[in-house]
Order: C-alpha cells, then sequence, then structure tokens
C-alpha cells in the first residue's frame, strides 16, 4: 500500500475532530475563503494527525461557515506541534482572527461514525444532553440513527461528535476573543439536497432529539465548498501572503 493511500485509510478512521462554526466581519469572506484555502487549510492538514478538513457554507439562518478537521486521536488536539501553530500564527492569520466574529470551537471525540466519504450537502444538529439521558441518547443516535440515514438514497453518512477536550487560550484565540463550543453534534452528509435537508426535519429533528433526551437543539444547514486531506498536500505548506 502506498503512502497516500495509507493516509487515507487513517482519514476514514480519525477518532477526534475540530468543529468550528463562525461568521466574519461584512466584506471579509473573499479574502477569508482564499487564505483558509491556500494558507490556513493546508497548514493545519500539514500537522501531524490531521487527516481531513472540509469547508462548509450555511444554506440556512445560522453562522455562515463550518469547518471540521477530523484527526486521527484526541491526542492530536493535546500536541506540541498543534499547540505551536495555535501560538505562532502567520501574519495572514494574525490579520484573519481580528475579523472572525462569535466563533464556537470543539475538540471533539467522534463517538459513531457511518460512511467514509463526505456528501456535498450537511446537516449538522448540535445539543446538549439532560442529565442522565446522555448514555441512551448517544446510543439511540450510534446504533439506530446513523446506520439507517448511511443507507438511504441520497445520504452518505455521518458523524456523532462529543466535546472531549477543553480548549484552553491561545495566541490566535485572544485575537478573535474567547471561542465558546457545543456540547455534541451530529453531522449527516449526502448528495441529495432535499434528502439532506429531509433528516433535519425529522431523524435530527428538535421534537425528535427533545423526545431522546437532549434540549438547546439547533438544527442548521451547510453546502460544502472545499475539501482537503492530507495525503493532497504532495508538498510544502504555501508561504505566507500578508493580509
Amino acid at each position: 500500500m502506498t503512502a497516500a493511500a495509507t493516509s487515507e485509510v487513517k482519514a476514514i478512521s480519525a477518532k477526534g475532530a475540530v468543529l468550528l462554526l463562525f461568521d466574519v466581519g461584512s466584506g471579509m469572506e473573499a479574502e477569508h475563503d482564499d487564505w483558509h484555502t491556500h494558507e490556513h487549510m493546508p497548514e493545519r492538514l500539514g500537522l501531524p494527525g490531521f487527516l481531513r478538513g472540509s469547508r462548509w457554507i450555511a444554506s440556512s439562518q445560522g453562522p455562515r461557515y463550518c469547518v471540521l478537521y477530523e484527526v486521527a486521536g484526541l491526542e492530536v488536539l493535546e500536541s506540541a506541534a498543534y499547540r505551536s501553530r495555535l501560538d505562532n500564527p502567520t501574519p495572514w492569520t494574525s490579520s484573519m482572527m481580528s475579523h472572525y466574529l462569535d466563533m464556537r470551537r470543539t475538540l471533539c471525540s467522534i463517538s459513531a461514525r457511518e460512511g467514509p466519504g463526505l456528501g456535498t450537502y450537511g446537516c449538522l444538529a448540535c445539543f446538549t444532553p439532560r442529565p442522565g439521558e446522555e448514555q441512551g441518547l448517544r446510543k439511540w443516535l450510534s446504533e439506530d440513527v446513523l446506520p439507517d440515514l448511511s443507507q438511504r438514497p441520497g445520504l452518505s453518512g455521518g458523524f456523532v461528535l462529543q466535546n472531549a477536550v477543553e480548549a484552553s487560550m491561545t495566541s490566535e484565540q485572544a485575537i478573535r476573543g474567547r471561542d465558546a463550543s457545543v456540547h455534541s453534534a451530529v453531522l449527516v452528509t449526502g448528495y441529495d439536497e432535499a434528502a439532506v435537508s429531509a433528516v433535519g426535519n425529522s431523524d435530527l429533528s428538535n421534537t425528535r432529539l427533545g423526545g431522546r433526551g437532549a434540549y438547546d437543539v439547533f438544527v442548521q444547514y451547510f453546502r460544502q465548498c472545499y475539501c482537503l486531506t492530507a495525503a493532497e498536500l504532495g508538498g510544502p505548506t504555501p508561504a505566507s501572503r500578508p493580509g
């Protein structure tokens, strides 16, 4: 098996993730997407243990951006290499951080997943389990909901994400302001927008999740606009461009 193929296998078996939900200042969207595509995401995927990154744009009310970085394990999110990168932002990153708004950054474990790929459309349900009901809720999502959804026409699979590592203050965060986080989330993706939307109106609706022990449920829809794996880098991280 080639090195590239090995990296792709690791991407499928990621055990941790960074989930980011945020906006940027008005008029900064084009520069943000340029920076995130050509500098920031390659920089992150160049770190040991980072396997795949995807950026999503909202198609419903809520934060404009959702970014998901899949990593080999939770230890990656506490590594010296990752911390060093967070505390030594490039000039362009420092400039962009000042335009971030309402960041929710969650260092997650992937407690369940179905399907190795990512569809074009995504339904993200964020929620908090009621005390004493977290185990049953997570078991239902992992054993009943995700396996069923991954086999439906129009869908490709999904993740169950759980806040697992307390995110400490970093130099990047100090520029944009202290981050919030979410407790838990489910991301389901697919190739048919209507099929993905149906998930948020049924399987992951406020009513359905609430009946299984969740509260503070928020469902949002996204369209994937960029994805990169570590295997695709194929060269050094691009040089920083000034903001």
